[in-house]
C-alpha cells in the first residue's frame, strides 16, 4: 500500500511571511511526519497509571489533558479554549471507587450461613457512581425499573422494595424501530433508573449490565453494582424462575413481571463522591490561510476521557485513547509537513463522554467558535482495533463522507464503508449531539475479525494497549490528512446542514 503525501514546495512572500499554499506538490513518504510507532506511543502514554483511567474531574484526567496540550504547543497548534487556554472547563461531579467492593449471595434469608462471593470484573463491577457502604437485603426483581403511568406500565407495582435491593435490566422493553419507542425513550437512561429505584425506597441495586459506567446518577444512600449472567441466573434459579423466559414475556406483552425473589444479597462499595468536580475539553486549531475561509472550521476529534478506576484502572486504550492518538497524529502531520489550507482545522478532545456526554453538550451550548461557522465534525470513537474503518452518519451526510471516500480511493489506504445512523436512542457518542444540532457529522470506528477482539472487552480493564493495532491508526491518520487538505482548500463545501432536533436537546 502506498503511503505518500504531497508536500508544499512554493512559499508565497509579500513583504511579510504569508501562509503556505498547496500549489506545487511532489510525492514523499507520510512516515516523515508521523509514524505508527508514535501513534502507539501516544496510546500507551494515555493508558499509563499516572493518568488513572482519565476519569473526567479526577486529577488523572487533568494530567492527561496537560500532556496532550504540551504536545500541541510543541507542534505549534494554537489554543481555542477559554481565553488564551486550550481548556474549556465545565462543572462535573464525579465519584472515586476504591478497593473493598463486593457482591455476595447468601444462602440464608437472614444473611448468614454459606455464601457465593462473586468475582470482580468476571461477574460484577462496582457502580461508578454508587453510594458508599454495604447493604444486605432481599432482592426484588423489577424488570426494567420503569414507572410510567402515561404508558400504563409500572415495574414497581405490586412489590414493596422499601429497604430492599432491586435487580433491573438495561434499556426499555422495546427497540428503537418500534413505533412507540419515543414514548419509552426517557425511561432508557441509566440516570432515570437509579433515581427511580431510590425514589421507590430501594437501598441497593443490581444492574444487569456488566460494565464499568460513570454515565449515571449519584444517590448517596443507594449502593449499586453492575452484574452479569452468573449473578442474575443464580438469583433466578434459587427462586425457581427462568430469567430469559421472564424477560421475553415483558418484551412481548409489555407487562411487568416483578417478584420478590426470596434471595438475600450483600452489595458493598467503597466510594467517595466529589460534587464540586471540574471537567474540561481540550481545544486547539490550525488557522486557515484564506482571510475569508479561515472563519469556516472543520472539526476533528473524539473524547479524551475514560472510566477512571473502578476499582482497578480502566485504561481505555481503544475507547478512546486511539482516537486521541489519531487526532494528535493528524495535527502533528499537518504542522510537520508545512502544508497550509484555506479553512481552519480544529482539534477537539472532549471530556465526560463516558458521563452523559457532558463535555460535548457544554461545548455546543457555549461554543468557542460560532456553531454556524462549523462546516462539519469528524468524530472518532474506538479506532485502534482491526483493519477496516466504518463511518456512521456517512449516508446521512453523503457529501461530507465523499471527501473521505475520495482520499481513500486516490491513495489506496484502507477498507472504508459508510452507514446511516437513525440517532434516536439514548445518546452513546459525542457525534449524536452534533447531529441533533444540525451540524454535519461523521462518526468513525474501526473493526475487524473475532480474533482482533479476542482479548478486548468494552468498559473493563481488558481494554488495554495489547489490543491496539498501530497500522489501522496510521492508515486513518493518513486518510484524514488527505481528506482535510482537500476539504480545507475546496472553493465551497457542499455539506447540507441537518434539521435541529429540539426534542433531543435542551
Amino acid at each position: 500500500m502506498r503511503q505518500t503525501l504531497f508536500v508544499l514546495l512554493a512559499i508565497a512572500w509579500s513583504g511579510t511571511f504569508s501562509t503556505l499554499q498547496a500549489q506545487d506538490l511532489q510525492e514523499t513518504d507520510f512516515n516523515q511526519f508521523i509514524t505508527d510507532e508514535e501513534l502507539y506511543h501516544f496510546v500507551d502514554t494515555l493508558c499509563c497509571e499516572e493518568f488513572a483511567g482519565r476519569l473526567t474531574g479526577h486529577i488523572g484526567y487533568d494530567l492527561s489533558a496537560n500532556w496532550v496540550i504540551a504536545q500541541f504547543r510543541e507542534w505549534g497548534i494554537q489554543a481555542l479554549g477559554d481565553g488564551a487556554s486550550f481548556l474549556q472547563k465545565f462543572p462535573h461531579p464525579y465519584t472515586d471507587v476504591f478497593p473493598d467492593c463486593a457482591v455476595v449471595l447468601h444462602q440464608s434469608p437472614t444473611g448468614g450461613g454459606p455464601v457465593t462471593q462473586y468475582e470482580y470484573v468476571e461477574e460484577f463491577i462496582p457502580g461508578s457512581t454508587s453510594g458508599n457502604g454495604s447493604k444486605t437485603a432481599e432482592v426484588v426483581y423489577c424488570g426494567y425499573g420503569i414507572t410510567a403511568p402515561e404508558l400504563g406500565y409500572d415495574d414497581y407495582a405490586g412489590v414493596d422494595v422499601r429497604g430492599k435491593i432491586v435487580l433491573i435490566e438495561k434499556e426499555v422493553p422495546l427497540g428503537t424501530g418500534h413505533a412507540d419507542f419515543m414514548k419509552w425513550r426517557p425511561y432508557s437512561f441509566h440516570q432515570y433508573k437509579i433515581i427511580n429505584a431510590a425514589r421507590q425506597g430501594a437501598v441497593g441495586l443490581l444492574y444487569n449490565y456488566q460494565i464499568a459506567n460513570p454515565n449515571n446518577a449519584y444517590e448517596r444512600d443507594l449502593v449499586y453494582s453492575h452484574v452479569g449472567e452468573k449473578v442474575v441466573n443464580d438469583i433466578f434459579d434459587a427462586a425457581n424462575k427462568d430469567h430469559r423466559s421472564v424477560v421475553r414475556i415483558i418484551r412481548e406483552e409489555l407487562k411487568p413481571q416483578s417478584f420478590h425473589t426470596g434471595q438475600t444479597v450483600t452489595v458493598k462499595n467503597n466510594t467517595k463522591h466529589h460534587p464540586d468536580g471540574i471537567g474540561s475539553n481540550v481545544i486547539g486549531y490550525i488557522e486557515g490561510s484564506d482571510p475569508i475561509l479561515k472563519h469556516e472550521y472543520i472539526l476533528l476529534g473524539g473524547h479524551l476521557d475514560h472510566l477512571g478506576k473502578c476499582y482497578t484502572t480502566m485504561p481505555g486504550a481503544n475507547d478512546n485513547a486511539s482516537a486521541v492518538a489519531v487526532t494528535m497524529g493528524v495535527a502533528k502531520a499537518m504542522k510537520e509537513s508545512g502544508i497550509r489550507i484555506k479553512r481552519s482545522v480544529v482539534f477537539i478532545l472532549l471530556g465526560a463522554e463516558e458521563a452523559a456526554i457532558r463535555g460535548c453538550q457544554y461545548f455546543l451550548k457555549y461554543p468557542s467558535i460560532p456553531l454556524d461557522q462549523i462546516a462539519g465534525y469528524i468524530n472518532m470513537d474506538g479506532v485502534g482495533i482491526g483493519n477496516r474503518i466504518s463511518a456512521g452518519f456517512g449516508n446521512n451526510y453523503p457529501n461530507f463522507y465523499a471527501y473521505l471516500e475520495k482520499a481513500n480511493t486516490q491513495h489506496e489506504i484502507t477498507t472504508l464503508s459508510a452507514y446511516r445512523s437513525t440517532n434516536i436512542g439514548r445518546p452513546r457518542l459525542d457525534a449524536a449531539f452534533f447531529d441533533w444540532y444540525g451540524i454535519p457529522v461523521l462518526s468513525l470506528a474501526s473493526g475487524g475479525s473475532a480474533e482482533d477482539y479476542a482479548n478486548y472487552r468494552y468498559h473493563t480493564p481488558y481494554d488495554n494497549i495489547t489490543n491496539i493495532n498501530p497500522q489501522i491508526m496510521f492508515d486513518l491518520t493518513e486518510l484524514l490528512y488527505y481528506a482535510l487538505v482537500d476539504m480545507g482548500n475546496a472553493d465551497a463545501l457542499p455539506f447540507k446542514r441537518g434539521e435541529i432536533k429540539t426534542q433531543f436537546i435542551d
